[in-house]
């Protein structure tokens, strides 16, 4: 259990090609949270930066310090973490961390990522270095990872390729009613169905966008509310063709169990999940590695409706990587100030779940090296 209150949160939208730079965002989103937790820049006692590859996709370094110069946050410990797109959740480790060491108090946890401000092919080349060298180096990519492992799954439990539609289905449907999402449009079965394939049998609409965004929360050892009730991270194997089946993801389930047995809950505890589905593959493959549903099961769960903000265990009400968009250094915060909406009551009404006391983040690295699971509570 850990004394990490979440008082304040804040995000921009997130976009595919906006005219702010990263440092101009964090900074949005930054005030927006210091405003919502009113706490003042002179009160903050450490800075967490998450962020991948400004340095690639700006050209640009120390966001962290240039964050806190923007701001008038002077005194405080500063970092930023890069652990690839876990790095947002990364960030809120950290910054969990150091409260509980008694080295800071106030801290202010940024995600920011500007992935549109490098070139498509630039871009593309950068995310594919994530893989294992070897794995790199035959051109293996991480779409392609994800089509091999949804090709597994569809064939190993029987399942007609729709079930991954509706995966999309449901998050695109989500976001409508999310300002801050990049996609705000429903979206039917048979669009998702019919889109470009991507990496078969992944089409287009099974993979996340490319996107710009900034989230932010304040967390602080004394308040009220919502708190991080346990936080882990967790590696696994690297190489994906070194695992035992690409349908496993090791990092995933030790990290949500680790978070879980942290929080001192159990998993029909959680009401309300947000997790990493950069493609719907591994909405289906996180949430039966998180225990939440046996294996081959998580399919029918989303078919069935259980998924659905009014379902048993909603997931990604707030529209999910794959909807919300994925900002790579700003994911793994933006589930976290979307679970706060959700357990404050401040999410719309269109997309609230039903007065939930306990909600579970996991955010990602690669597919799967990493992962960084959190458990949040309502007192």
């Amino acid at each position: 259990m850990t004394d990490a209150f979440v008082t304040g949160v804040g995000m921009t939208q997130f976009e595919s090609e906006g005219p702010e730079s990263a440092l101009e965002l964090a900074e949005q989103a930054a005030w927006r949270a210091l405003s919502d937790a009113a706490v003042e820049p002179a009160d903050v006692t450490s800075v967490h930066v998450g962020n991948m590859a400004a340095e690639a996709f700006e050209g640009r370094t120390g966001i962290e310090n240039a964050l806190c110069g923007a701001l008038g946050v002077e005194g405080a410990i500063v970092d930023r973490i890069e652990n690839t797109s876990a790095s947002g959740a990364s960030a809120v480790l950290r910054a969990v961390h150091a409260l509980e060491a008694g080295a800071s108090s106030c801290a202010l946890v940024v995600g920011a990522e500007t992935m549109t401000s490098a070139e498509t092919d630039e871009a593309t080349e950068l995310i594919s270095q994530l893989v294992h060298d070897r794995e790199y180096a035959q051109g293996v990519t991480l779409p392609s990872f994800a089509g091999l492992a949804a090709d597994r799954y569809l064939r190993t439990y029987d399942v007609d390729r729709t079930a991954l539609a509706r995966v999309a289905v449901k998050n695109h449907r989500n976001a409508a009613a999310n300002p801050y999402a990049q996609f705000q449009e429903p979206i039917t079965l048979e669009e998702a169905r019919a889109s470009p394939p991507v990496a078969d049998p992944l089409r287009l609409y099974d993979c996340c966008p490319t996107s710009d965004g900034a989230a932010a929360v304040v967390l602080e050892t004394a308040g009220d509310g919502v708190r991080i009730a346990g936080i882990t991270g967790a590696t696994g194997t690297h190489a994906v063709a070194e695992r035992s089946s690409p349908l496993e993801i090791e990092s995933v389930e030790r990290a949500g169990r680790g978070a879980l047995d942290a929080a001192g809950v159990a998993r029909d505890d959680v009401e309300v999940a947000c997790v990493h589905d950069a493609f719907t593959i591994l909405e289906l493959l996180e949430l039966e590695e998180l225990g939440f549903y046996d294996r081959g099961e998580a399919w029918q769960a989303t078919v069935d409706g259980s998924t659905a903000v009014d379902g048993r265990l909603p997931v990604n009400p707030g529209r999910g990587l794959k909807a919300r968009g994925h900002p790579l250094g700003a994911t793994g915060v933006a589930q976290v100030v979307e679970l706060t909406w959700q357990l404050r009551g401040d999410a719309p009404e269109e997309r609230r779940v039903d007065d939930p006391r306990t909600g579970l983040a996991l955010n990602v690295a690669g597919f799967g090296n990493n992962a960084v699971c959190t458990v949040l509570q309502r007192s």
